[in-house]
């Protein structure tokens, strides 16, 4: 016990946290994130809970962490939970949500198992989340709880079919006789899991893994109903985060209303795995008719364009590429890697407020190969490019291009790559401009 609470009182390191996308960029792996807006010490904050990624080969692990902000641009973690405060269970943990009630804030945990869903209590919603029970009628995983105007809360959870049911007193049981199943669906309503509820304008929202789109539910969807069993309309996609990474498989999110501003929270998957997630929002809207317009992944995600002019020596801005095809990734060390002939990657947006004369890049030579760099799309005329000597994949050279057209204002960046077919071509560990 002991050794939990002292790993919970200390934050994470801040590097690489950022508003941009992915949120915490380097060497933090946290998915499904679950999003809560309290007050502490008089400020309100924004909190993010999510399962945690350590393993390409695998989904998820033992720990929780706890991130929040009061800004969306500076963000602070710890460490929450550990699978060690669940006796009965040792399993990977599941994506979890957090609620509070009565000045107690409730961990709602999931596992593979006997008991696939559980509860642990903390004073502050930074945990730590103590005494883990199971918490029994709750027969899959991914809970979610909301709290509706008249004080009841109510527990969602499921695969494939939605169930909900209301939460005793206690917090940390159902009443089995008000479980409700179908409340959606994967054949009627795309759903797949990770079902998340809230209300705006006296309608229910539930955000869940959409399957609607490639057989896979890489989509966060949404329907609405007048009543929380329902029925609930489907009404479409908000985000879909196929693209971010070769081997992306699974979306899971919520939607959150911070200091008079939507979002949608969500990941993306990373290092050629469909584990290695990694958390990103984007600024959504939600029109006066209720439905909520699809957004697409960026690079900038809740905070400023990117900085085309840091020098390449500080620069991370590789590992925020929001859209890639073909067999690239991003690595452990937020580098684009794997670069084989015909991969593309796009960057979303870069605030140029002068005219740059030169781009350059860092790499790692394998193979060798060309990067055009364009702006608008891959059909014009290209600005920059580089061609990339073979190498050790190890070494890394800094190559120079002058810059072509006028680079003024908000713009995309894109790199197309090319070189010998099935070979692994280089490695893109940074990037940027002069003036």
């Amino acid at each position: 016990m002991k050794r939990i609470l002292l790993v919970a009182a200390t934050f994470l390191a801040a590097a690489g946290v950022s508003a941009q996308n992915p949120i915490l960029l380097k060497k933090a792996y946290n998915s499904d994130p679950q999003t809560r807006v309290w007050t502490v010490d008089g400020e309100e904050r924004l909190f993010i809970y999510g399962s945690k990624d350590e393993n390409p080969t695998y989904y998820c692990s033992g720990k929780y962490d706890v991130f929040s902000t009061k800004d969306m641009i500076h963000w602070s973690g710890r460490e929450a939970f550990s699978s060690d405060e669940v006796k009965y269970n040792d399993e990977v943990l599941y994506a979890p949500d957090c609620i509070e009630k009565d000045g107690k804030y409730y961990l709602f945990y999931s596992q593979p198992g006997a008991y696939p869903e559980g509860t642990a209590v903390g004073e502050s919603p930074f945990g730590p989340f103590l005494d883990g029970k199971p918490l029994k009628d709750a027969n899959q995983i991914d809970p979610s709880v909301f709290i509706d105007d008249d004080g009841q809360a109510w527990l969602f959870w499921g695969q494939f079919s939605a169930k909900c049911a209301k939460l005793n007193p206690d917090m940390r049981s159902i009443d089995p006789s008000t479980i409700k199943d179908g409340i959606i669906t994967e054949a009627e309503h795309h759903f797949h899991e990770g079902i998340q509820a809230f209300k705006h304008n006296g309608t229910y929202y539930l955000t869940f893994a959409d399957i609607s789109r490639r057989g896979r539910p890489t989509c966060i969807g949404y329907a609405t109903s007048d009543s929380i069993t329902g029925p609930y309309t489907y009404r479409g996609v908000i985000i879909d985060n196929y693209g971010c990474d070769p081997a992306v498989w699974n979306n899971h999110g919520s939607v959150v209303n911070f200091k008079n501003r939507w979002y949608v929270f969500y990941h993306r998957s990373s290092c050629g795995s469909n584990s290695m997630r990694q958390t990103c929002a984007e600024p959504i809207k939600i029109l006066p008719d209720g439905s909520i317009p699809e957004v697409e992944m960026t690079s900038t995600g809740a905070g400023f364009p990117l900085d085309p002019f840091i020098p390449i020596d500080y620069s991370i801005v590789a590992g925020r590429a929001c859209m890639l095809s073909g067999h690239g990734y991003i690595d452990r060390e937020g580098h684009l890697s794997a670069i084989h002939d015909n991969d593309t990657a796009t960057w979303r947006d870069f605030l140029f407020k002068y005219w740059p004369e030169k781009m350059l890049i860092r790499v790692r030579p394998k193979a060798g190969g060309t990067i055009l760099v364009y702006s608008e799309d891959f059909y014009g005329e290209t600005i920059a490019s580089f061609d990339v000597p073979p190498g050790d994949g190890e070494t890394e050279i800094t190559l120079e291009s002058d810059v072509s057209g006028r680079m003024i204002g908000t713009k995309p960046l894109r790199m197309r790559f090319a070189g010998e077919e099935d070979k692994d071509l280089f490695t893109i560990v940074s990037f940027g401009f002069e003036k």
